[in-house]
C-alpha cells in the first residue's frame, strides 16, 4: 500500500469498528468474550483500541520524542466506551490527516515518524475489527492489498520486534502464499534451506492466522502444519 492509502483504509476500519462493536453490545452484552483475545470482554476490547488511539494520538500530536510525559486516560465506564471510541477515532484520523508522515516522532521500532504511526495504527484497528466481528459471528473479509500490506507489516516490524538479532535457534522457514494478491511471503527465511510448510490462503487470512486470530485450518497446508503453527507462536505477541 502507499502512504496516502492508509488513512481512508483507517476510516472506514474505525467506522466497521464501531458499528460492529454496537452491534455486539446490543446482541450480547459488554461481558460478551472476545475469541480473538482469551479473557477479554466486548468492553475490554473496545476500551483497548481506545486507549491505543489515545495513545497515538498525542504522539503524533505532540510530536513526542518519549512517551515517558504521556499520562494514560482513566478506565470510562461501559456505557460511556462506544462515545469514547468514536471520539477517539476521530482524534487519531484528524492528527494524522494533519501530519507529514515523514515529521519524526517516537516509536517503539526502529522507524521513527509518523509513517510508521499511520500503518501500525491501521492494521492495529484491522485486526481488532475483525476481533469484534467473531464476537457477532460475522466476519467480513479483508481486501487482498489490505491483508497484503498487513502481513508484511507483521513480517517486517513485528517479527524483527521479538527477535531483534534473528531468527531463534529453532526456526524453520514458513512460506505464506496470498492467492487473491498472487503474492509469496516467507517467516524466517534463510534459516534453514527449505520451508516446514507452505500455507496457502487470502491475504487476509494469511494475516489473521499470522495473529492468531483464525486457526491454520482455514488455510491450506502442505507440510507440517503443528510446526508452522509452532513458528507463527514463536512470535509473542505484545
Amino acid at each position: 500500500m502507499e502512504l496516502d492509502e492508509y488513512l481512508p483504509v483507517l476510516q472506514r476500519t474505525n467506522t466497521r469498528f464501531a458499528d460492529a462493536a454496537a452491534e455486539g453490545v446490543l446482541a450480547h452484552g459488554w461481558r460478551a468474550r472476545v475469541p480473538g483475545c482469551p479473557g477479554w470482554t466486548l468492553a475490554d476490547l473496545v476500551w483497548h483500541l481506545a486507549a491505543v488511539q489515545h495513545f497515538w494520538t498525542w504522539v503524533v500530536r505532540t510530536r513526542a520524542a518519549d512517551p515517558s510525559t504521556y499520562v494514560e486516560p482513566a478506565r470510562h465506564p461501559d456505557d460511556e466506551l462506544l462515545g469514547y471510541g468514536l471520539a477517539q477515532s476521530a482524534e487519531l484520523e484528524t492528527v494524522l490527516a494533519g501530519a507529514d508522515p515523514a515529521e519524526r516522532v517516537w516509536t517503539w521500532a526502529p522507524r521513527q515518524d509518523v509513517g510508521f504511526v499511520l500503518r501500525r495504527q491501521t492494521h492495529e484497528a484491522v485486526v481488532h475489527t475483525v476481533d469484534v466481528e467473531q464476537v457477532r459471528g460475522d466476519v467480513r473479509p479483508i481486501p487482498a492489498a489490505v491483508g497484503l500490506d498487513g502481513l508484511d507489516e507483521w513480517l517486517e516490524v513485528v517479527v524483527p520486534g521479538v527477535f531483534p538479532d534473528g531468527p531463534p535457534e529453532t526456526a524453520h522457514p514458513v512460506v505464506f502464499h496470498a492467492v487473491d494478491a498472487d503474492a509469496e511471503r516467507t517467516l524466517f527465511p534463510g534459516s534453514r534451506p527449505f520451508p516446514i510448510a507452505a500455507l496457502t490462503g487470502t491475504a487476509g487470512d494469511l494475516l489473521l492466522a499470522a495473529w492468531r486470530r483464525v486457526p491454520l485450518e482455514v488455510l491450506t497446508v502442505d507440510g507440517d502444519g503443528l510446526q508452522a503453527a509452532a513458528m507463527i507462536e514463536l512470535v509473542e505477541l505484545r
